[in-house]
């Protein structure tokens, strides 16, 4: 069975571990976790820089420092996938980075660990930035055996469609918690739904959230328009009340 490594073993990266131990052997390095896993093989970065196929599962942030680590260090025929959430700004890092010789494909599974077990339309976002070995379609074929939709954007629409979707979901489902929303007697249909976005985004770290909003270049007008939206229906119903 064909070996493949995942640098970062994270919510995320476990996720990525489940999926991928259905057609490879699993190696995974991560500095910091102690803990056991079913068919998942713990080994050193040494090792995984070995493999030509290396998944990166790190948060946003700690990118950069990842990739200029382990630049070079990787084997000929190499080809890299981020599974970063915002994808202009590991683009950029790679391109700036990487050795001619190492290939990268940008991706984001558009699902995490709180939906992986129940969502029946699972997507990921794919694309072949610098795929000189060729395995993109490989790659799409195998996430798509898996029952996971592939879709094919640039990183750049990524961005732009991201910031005004998951972007929002975690910018609302945040704003929530610092306002102090609860449960009640009453509670609708409606406002349990806003309350579970609550807690699903509040299951993701904050760190996470802080990087969606950081290194996604569309963010600031998605900020923005959603104050500009609450400003405007402020002053409506404050214009209605003094009719």
């Amino acid at each position: 069975m064909k070996k493949i490594g995942i640098i970062g073993f994270g919510r995320f990266g476990k996720v990525l571990a489940q999926i991928l131990q259905k057609g490879f052997d699993t190696f995974v390095y991560d500095l910091n976790s102690k803990e056991q896993h079913d068919r998942v093989i713990f080994t050193s970065l040494e090792n995984i820089l070995k493999m030509e196929t290396i998944f990166i599962c790190v948060p946003i942030r700690e990118l950069k420092n990842v990739i200029q680590n382990i630049r070079l260090k990787l084997n000929l025929n190499t080809t890299i996938i981020d599974v970063c959430s915002v994808k202009l700004y590991p683009k950029e890092i790679m391109e700036k980075y990487l050795p001619e010789n190492i290939g990268y494909i940008a991706s984001h599974p558009l699902f995490g660990p709180d939906s992986f077990s129940f969502n029946k339309n699972l997507k990921m976002m794919m694309s072949p930035e610098k795929d000189i070995y060729n395995v993109f379609e490989y790659w799409a074929d195998f996430f798509r055996g898996q029952g996971i939709e592939i879709i094919n954007i640039t990183p750049d629409m990524h961005d732009k469609l991201a910031a005004n979707s998951q972007g929002i979901t975690h910018f609302i489902g945040r704003s929530l918690t610092y306002f102090g929303a609860k449960r009640t007697i009453i509670d609708t249909k409606g406002f349990r739904s806003l309350l579970n976005l609550m807690e699903q985004t509040c299951n993701d770290t904050k760190e996470l959230y802080e990087d969606l909003q950081v290194y996604n270049p569309y963010t600031k007008e998605m900020i923005k328009k959603i104050k500009d939206s609450i400003y405007k229906q402020t002053e409506f119903l404050e214009n209605s009340q003094n009719d």
